[in-house]
C-alpha cells in the first residue's frame, strides 16, 4: 500500500525520520507522555530509535509497533510533516 514505511532512521532524540512507498516523508516524535500501557518500554530514548521497518510497519525489537496508516494520515494532514505521538 502507499502508505507502507519503506526508511525509517533516528534523527534526534525521541525522533523518527521515515518514508512511505509514495514517496510522502515525515518525522514521528514519540513523547514520553504517550509511553503508558503497552507502549511504557518506549520511555527509554535508546529503545525509540531502535526502530525498523517490518513489512511496511515501524516496529521494535520488543514487539511494538505504530499502524502505518495513522502515521500516514497524520503526517501528510501536517503542514510541518509531523506526527507528534503525546497522551492528550
Amino acid at each position: 500500500m502507499y502508505w507502507d514505511v519503506i526508511e525509517v532512521r533516528a534523527i534526534a532524540l525521541r525522533e523518527l525520520a521515515v518514508r512511505f512507498a509514495d514517496g510522502l516523508s515525515g518525522v514521528v516524535y514519540i513523547d514520553p507522555s504517550f509511553c503508558t500501557g503497552v507502549f511504557e518500554p518506549l520511555c527509554s530514548d535508546e529503545l525509540v530509535g531502535c526502530a525498523k521497518v517490518d513489512n511496511g510497519v515501524l516496529v521494535w525489537p520488543n514487539g511494538l509497533d505504530l499502524a502505518p496508516d495513522t502515521m500516514y494520515w497524520a503526517i501528510k494532514r501536517n503542514p510541518q510533516r509531523r506526527y507528534d505521538l503525546k497522551r492528550k
